[in-house]
């Protein structure tokens, strides 16, 4: 079971690119299925939100941690992120745990306040 998570979120559109947008869309649906059908991911979640200005929607990569660096540096999947930066604002990156890595992580946090002197 895949235990890393590539978060990728967008705010909205740059205006006059919308149609290139949807463009850059369904390419990295194509990408993403192939990923996922190469077993170069576990799988990946897609998610469109009410038009906030703060965060439009996103795209959750999951695999482990080898997976996930792997598609970071694929030429492709640069290609395309590149391609998404030029039509929408806000874009990010940022990758996280799951699943049974949440508890190794938090393990670690606790052992790090344990360090820190608590005030009250």
């Amino acid at each position: 079971m895949a235990d890393r998570v590539l978060f990728i979120s967008w705010t909205t559109p740059v205006r006059g690119r919308e149609e290139r947008g949807l463009e850059v869309f369904n390419e990295s649906m194509g990408l993403y299925g192939r990923l996922q059908q190469e077993g170069r991911i576990e799988r990946f979640e897609v998610v469109l939100l009410e038009p906030s200005g703060d965060l439009n929607g996103y795209i959750e990569l999951h695999g482990s941690a080898e997976q996930l660096a792997a598609v970071r540096e694929d030429d492709e999947f640069q290609r395309n992120i590149i391609e998404a930066s030029l039509i929408v604002d806000g874009l990010r990156h940022v990758e996280g745990v799951t699943n049974e890595e949440i508890a190794r992580q938090m393990a670690l946090y606790r052992d790090a306040i344990a360090r820190v002197p608590q005030t009250t």
